[in-house]
């Protein structure tokens, strides 16, 4: 405890980490208050009556990522699912396309162009995604619109444009005057501001009658407490494959001739994979929806009970086949190979070139199976949760995106802290070893 106190007061010593300490709060202040602003003209008293289990599907995860915005018809209401779409198109197309490809190898410049293009990709998937939203999720509920004339489409449409670009913009001052990924933190307190009434819920339903009492509720924080351990271990999960490096000669002076490591991740996709997974798992509920036929009706039930045991061993596969194709695409063998070999460096014992990039890809092959399955077993323990009698809203935070995100930017800001910590010749968070950020598991893997 006293340890503790120490590390706050030296956290707090440091004027420019203590200013950014609070700018991340101000900011954060800033995204939560806009949350609980409603569009122009809904009645959020009828509209919160009326949504009932409508926070279920791919509508609760995109509820979950904008901190009940979504639900609330809020001016933020999409949040920043519209720019992490757009940041995950531009990186697929810089797998695809030579231009982007040459953009994300350009340095500064590149990166520059590549944010102009994300943010402008990022106003026209708002502009497609606005209209659906107000259709489906607003103005299709009798007496949450008082006047749903055409000048209220196109102010809403508007302040949702608006109100996701203020969302991205608040997310980049984050990154640079606040702490940690500006992204990422906004994605984590829209997650984590349902947690306080998930844990409210939970302990009022077992200290009732038939809830199992006190014991019950420790028991479920002990096994809570072992899945964020292991979902730390599956974020930090790597595998080092030595480097050795040529030695140089230049004047008086040795360059060279040390050995270091590439450290490659056991989870290189982070949590796209049960992104993907839950995208798809919905499309056959979609198509149910639009289809009369008993056939495909009785087919797509298997789909409906999001905690029934087909669902999930569906979804367990899916996500282990998506693990290994966007660890595929993501990392590039021949690439590390390459540079590897311009910079003098070589795997002992392996020849430089083609043979460095399949020894490369052998190794990513053989952690990347325990890291899928890994991460599938994580995806559906929610499932497990419910069928011990934890409250749908609680169980949420037991596995899937919620929590390996949450896991995610909680290390990814403490490894933040700890560097400022460290540079200035102060004691870090943790005096037996350094917290290791995961940073090759960007956001956008996230």
């Amino acid at each position: 405890m006293k340890n503790l106190i120490n590390t706050l007061r030296n956290i707090w010593r440091i004027e420019d980490l203590r200013a950014r300490i609070l700018n991340t709060l101000g900011f954060i202040l800033i995204y939560r208050l806009g949350s609980y602003i409603v569009l122009p003209g809904v009645n959020s008293e009828v509209l919160a009556a009326s949504n009932g289990k409508a926070n279920e599907g791919i509508v609760g995860l995109i509820n979950l990522f904008a901190g009940g915005a979504f639900s609330r018809a809020s001016v933020f209401g999409l949040g920043i699912m519209p720019y992490i779409s757009a940041s995950i198109v531009v990186q697929l197309l810089g797998m695809a396309l030579p231009y982007f490809r040459k953009l994300q190898q350009g340095g500064e410049s590149g990166r520059k162009k590549i944010n102009q293009i994300t943010r402008f990709l990022t106003v026209v998937i708002t502009l497609f995604q606005a209209p659906g939203y107000i259709a489906s999720q607003v103005a299709n509920k009798a007496g949450v619109v008082t006047d749903p004339s055409p000048f209220w489409w196109m102010q809403s449409v508007l302040i949702l444009v608006t109100g996701t670009m203020f969302v991205m913009w608040l997310g980049e001052k984050i990154t640079d005057k606040g702490i940690g990924n500006g992204i990422s933190i906004i994605i984590m307190i829209g997650i984590i501001a349902r947690l306080p009434y998930a844990i409210f819920t939970e302990v009022v339903s077992r200290v009732g009658d038939e809830g199992g009492g006190l014991i019950m509720l420790l028991i479920e924080m002990v096994l809570l407490l072992l899945v964020i351990i292991g979902s730390i271990m599956l974020v930090q999960g790597t595998r080092k494959i030595p480097v050795q490096f040529a030695k140089k000669i230049v004047g008086n002076k040795q360059y060279g001739g040390v050995r270091q490591y590439i450290p490659l991740k056991v989870n290189a996709a982070g949590v796209m994979p049960i992104i993907f997974a839950q995208a798809i798992m919905f499309i056959p509920l979609t198509l149910a929806g639009f289809s009369q036929s008993e056939a495909l009706t009785g087919f797509v039930s298997v789909f409906s009970n999001h905690y029934g045991f087909w669902y999930n061993l569906i979804f367990g596969l899916m996500i282990i086949v998506f693990t290994y194709f966007y660890t595929a695409i993501t990392v590039n063998p021949n690439q590390m190979a390459e540079d590897m070999k311009k910079n003098g460096g070589f795997v002992p014992g392996v020849k430089p070139g083609k043979k460095t990039a399949e020894f490369i890809d052998l190794i990513m092959s053989r952690i990347t199976l325990p890291g899928s399955i890994f991460l599938a077993i994580i995806a559906i323990l929610p499932a497990f949760a419910i069928k011990l009698n934890i409250q749908q809203e609680f169980s949420q935070f037991y596995g899937g995106t919620s929590l390996l995100i949450l896991v995610g930017v909680v290390l990814d800001t403490l490894q933040q802290i700890e560097s400022h910590l460290l540079m200035r010749h102060y004691d870090g968070l943790m005096k037996s070893g350094r917290i290791k950020g995961r940073t090759s598991m960007s956001m956008t893997t996230a």
